[in-house]
């Protein structure tokens, strides 16, 4: 698979250095029982939902044209590439109508990707990521290249675990469309304030990650869904 090549420049301002080296090393029993959740979790709900999953794909083929899951390519571990899997929400040309971040009452939704993102039904294919080993269940959202290139090489550390379905950040940061939409420059309050602060409680993340706070946070998840 390809890699992305980081920046070497490094910003340090207002950052607590993290040694990196040292916390993963201490992780690795973590980490290796973390992969063995996702196994047999995402295993278990693929099963439990393939029959869901069916009618969700016949919802979004009558509602509007084009395929039912969205591929698109992402940065994993170490900066390699793959393709995540979501439900399709969108039109389906909708990457060459506007931004790669959905700012608001984004038109490029359909009614029925509307009722998926406000569910967060439309990540469920990533179970298939999971299982794969390209994703975790709890882990930093994995962006696209384009953002990835603008990472200092000290914020790439984030990408020194698997990306997650959900992470804590998604939970704070549950309203950023919102926020986007009220901004001049979406792009650019996105790239120079929600990023830099996600990163930040990524790392925080990689330091107390744990099969039991991957499951604290995936009820907050669910309960972040339901507020």
């Amino acid at each position: 698979m390809e890699e992305l090549k980081g920046k070497e420049e490094v910003k340090t301002e207002n950052i607590d250095l993290i040694d990196f080296d040292a916390v993963l090393k201490k992780k690795r029993a973590a980490l290796f029982f973390k992969r063995c959740f996702d196994i047999f979790a995402s295993l278990f709900g693929l099963l439990f939902l393939a029959i869901p999953f069916v009618f969700i794909a016949i919802a979004i083929k009558t509602s509007s044209k084009g395929p039912v899951y969205f591929r698109q390519e992402r940065v994993g571990k170490n900066g390699k590439l793959f393709r995540i899997f979501k439900f399709r929400t969108m039109v389906s040309d909708a990457e060459s109508k506007g931004m790669q971040i959905t700012v608001g009452a984004d038109s490029r939704i359909t009614k029925v990707g509307k009722f998926l993102r406000k569910t967060k039904i439309d990540e469920l294919p990533q179970l298939i990521n999971v299982l794969l080993g390209q994703m975790s269940f709890v882990g930093p959202r994995p962006e696209v290249p384009h953002y990835v290139e603008l990472y200092t090489d000290y914020q790439r550390n984030v990408l020194r675990i698997k990306p997650g379905i959900t992470e804590l950040a998604s939970i704070i940061y549950k309203d950023e469309n919102e926020v986007l939409a009220q901004s001049d420059d979406p792009e650019k309050t996105y790239i120079e304030e929600i990023m830099p602060k996600k990163i930040e409680i990524n790392m925080e993340y990689i330091q107390k990650m744990n099969v039991f706070y991957d499951i604290k946070l995936i009820f907050k998840t669910f309960a972040a869904v339901l507020e």
